[in-house]
């Protein structure tokens, strides 16, 4: 079974992005996370969700 969140690592491979920008993007408050316990998660349709914002940005 696939898991619907993502690490920190996980997110960044999915985004193909360094683990800096997705730093900056939780900094700039671009990416929803999900905060359990110490752990910052990421919902993979909230990550998808910023892939097609970001490619409505771009045209």
């Amino acid at each position: 079974m696939e898991s619907r969140l993502l690490t920190i690592k996980e997110a960044s491979e999915y985004l193909r992005i360094s683990r800096a920008t997705l730093y900056n993007l939780m900094k700039e408050n671009r990416l929803t996370t999900i905060k359990i316990g110490k752990r910052t998660l990421f919902d993979i349709k909230n990550l998808d969700e910023f892939i097609e914002d970001s490619k409505k940005a771009a045209s």
